[in-house]
């Protein structure tokens, strides 16, 4: 099971300095996985979360790839009704070729209404847009001539049963994001239901979970995994990896902006981490 990074391509405290610094932080450490998020319009519902600056994805992975050299690079999630298909295959593709074939791509839905309304797409019919979009992309793709013959692995986000179908049906692997422990595995068997009798095998499993360290343990139902103490997040990496996880991303935003000010703190929280897990 590989380990990889959510990094904050927003807030404050993020510049193009701080952004170098995260990309060689993550790689120094020795995870296999960067991945930034995505928003386009930074409309009131999006700024009171993730506030500008914001780094357009693409473009700051493409800039990530040369300056690194190893770790793959990512989204998470890249909401796809946001850009027409055929330039997010194109985009992918390229980055893929020149980063050396380092790209996952992680793909969403989307959440914002004021920002789908700012783009001029339909809030309600996001669902559909997204598989829609997936399914050009795949067709697309399948064009090795133009668009390259080495795989894009396409990671399909989502914690509904619509998000599961959506995977089963176009997913390299499944990437929920934030959970419980029991949530997701109770979600891994619905997502073996929805697959049994079917010609097509259950996408690879990639969570996405929290990185919250805590001096004294987190208990109650509601603790989701990631968080506590080292030990428990620790265990939290095991049960992870006996569910079949193929790669969990660790994300350390706790949801203040003011955070990305103070990047030292989760740098201190991932090497906590690297040095248990190479252990």
């Amino acid at each position: 099971m590989k380990l990889g990074v959510n990094v904050p391509n927003f807030g404050p405290g993020t510049d193009r300095g701080v952004l170098h610094r995260w990309a060689q932080t993550v790689e120094a450490l020795g995870f296999d996985l960067l991945v930034v998020s995505d928003h386009v319009v930074l409309t009131p519902d999006v700024a009171e979360q993730y506030p500008a600056p914001f780094y357009e994805p693409f473009t700051t992975l493409g800039w990530l790839a040369g300056i690194t050299r190893r770790v793959r690079l990512g989204t998470s999630v890249l909401v796809l009704p946001y850009r027409h298909p055929l330039l997010v295959a194109r985009m992918a593709a390229n980055l893929h070729e020149l980063s050396e074939g380092r790209l996952v791509l992680g793909v969403g839905s989307g959440w914002a209404a004021q920002e789908f309304d700012a783009l001029g797409l339909p809030f309600q019919r996001r669902g559909r847009l997204t598989d829609e979009h997936l399914q050009a992309v795949r067709a697309a793709w399948a064009d090795t001539r133009d668009y390259g013959s080495t795989p894009i692995p396409l990671w399909v986000g989502g914690n509904s049963d619509a998000g599961l179908r959506r995977a089963v049906r176009f997913g390299d692997a499944w990437h929920p994001l934030r959970c419980t422990l029991p949530w997701l595995r109770a979600a891994r068997e619905r997502m073996t239901a929805l697959t049994d009798g079917q010609a097509q095998a259950a996408p690879a499993f990639a969570p996405r979970i929290v990185l919250r360290l805590t001096d004294a343990p987190v208990t109650g139902p509601d603790r989701l995994a990631g968080e506590g103490t080292i030990d428990q997040v620790m265990d939290d990496l095991a049960q992870l990896r006996l569910l079949g996880a193929d790669t969990v991303v660790l994300d350390p935003f706790g949801g203040d902006p003011r955070e990305t000010l103070r990047p030292q703190e989760p740098w201190r929280a991932l090497a906590t981490v690297a040095a248990r897990w190479t252990a």
